[in-house]
């Protein structure tokens, strides 16, 4: 909690903990999508610089907060900070002007390991592929016992789908 407001990180991963290659997602998974868009809609989403450039726009109905170390860096319909911190203390600014449900991480490795002391909750998209790691971002390792699976959905795949996957919550202990 930071302030009062919850900090969810919000991730779809592989088996091996991929999250990332190349500026984007090892996969199509168009359900997982979809699901992140509930969780995030209406919340204030933190972000890095390259995360963000992923994507490629400000995500639309959420607050885009944008970390970055360059100071030079700005973009159209985002808050640009300049620590995980700085975002931190913003997200949870708006989330109580706004009534948001929590502050929602939403990458990439970066911005989750170094926000996994103080996130609250994990929503996982499990993905079941395991990409070839070398020169992959990774989500970081969860010590055991930090948390808890507290739900697990199997996904039902349709053909937009390239994997088989379950979603997962999971809550610090």
């Amino acid at each position: 909690m930071i302030d009062g407001v919850e900090v969810f990180a919000v991730v779809a991963a592989a088996t091996n903990r991929v999250i990332g290659r190349n500026g984007g997602l090892p996969w199509r998974i168009s359900s997982d999508l979809k699901h992140f868009k509930r969780l995030t809609m209406g919340c204030p989403i933190v972000m890095g610089r390259k995360t963000f450039a992923s994507i490629g726009k400000p995500l639309p109905g959420r607050t885009n907060i944008v970390v970055t170390r360059d100071a030079d860096f700005a973009a159209d319909g985002v808050v640009v900070v300049g620590s995980l911190e700085a975002a931190l203390a913003e997200g949870a600014r708006m989330a109580r002007e706004t009534g948001a449900a929590g502050i929602a991480l939403v990458g990439g490795g970066d911005v989750y390991a170094q926000a996994l002391p103080v996130t609250d909750r994990i929503e996982l998209t499990e993905v079941r592929l395991a990409p070839d790691p070398a020169g992959a971002v990774l989500f970081p390792e969860l010590p055991a016992a930090d948390w808890v699976e507290v739900a697990r959905i199997r996904g039902e795949r349709t053909d937009r789908d390239e994997a088989d996957f379950d979603f997962v919550t999971l809550r610090r202990r």
